[in-house]
């Protein structure tokens, strides 16, 4: 089964889109809505190809696969947890993850996975509470 990588980002709303199908892209306000969104945007992008046009990685059976932007990330948490939070969970300070929530600056990879992992140590922890 082929996996399709879809790249979630955020710029006033959430937009997807994948390298892999060129051309196809969605935008949508909510997390959710954008998973859905690009799903139906790629059924009909799929419509659109000749026999001859489809890519490979449509042919037979695919799944997507979202990965968010650290700029995604930090926005769909947004409100959830405080920045101050993620802040000490990372050792990131609140205005580095402010830029990169603005996309005044981009994170590195080894950044987005500090605060991947924070975010997954904060739920455990409210997971903790019994």
């Amino acid at each position: 089964m082929e996996t399709i990588k879809v790249i979630i980002d955020w710029l006033d709303n959430y937009g997807a889109v994948s390298e892999q199908i060129p051309g196809c892209v969605a935008t949508h306000q909510t997390y959710d809505g954008i998973k859905e969104a690009y799903t139906s945007a790629l059924a009909f992008h799929k419509e659109g190809f000749t026999a001859d046009e489809v890519p490979e990685c449509l042919k037979g059976e695919f799944k997507l696969e979202f990965e968010e932007t650290t700029r995604a990330l930090l926005y769909r948490f947004d409100g959830i947890l405080t920045r101050a939070a993620i802040s000490r969970a990372t050792g990131i300070n609140e205005k580095q993850l402010r830029h990169y929530m603005s996309g005044f600056r981009k994170a590195r990879p080894d950044k987005r996975e500090k605060i991947v992992v924070a975010i997954h140590n904060i739920g455990k922890e409210f997971l903790s509470v019994v």
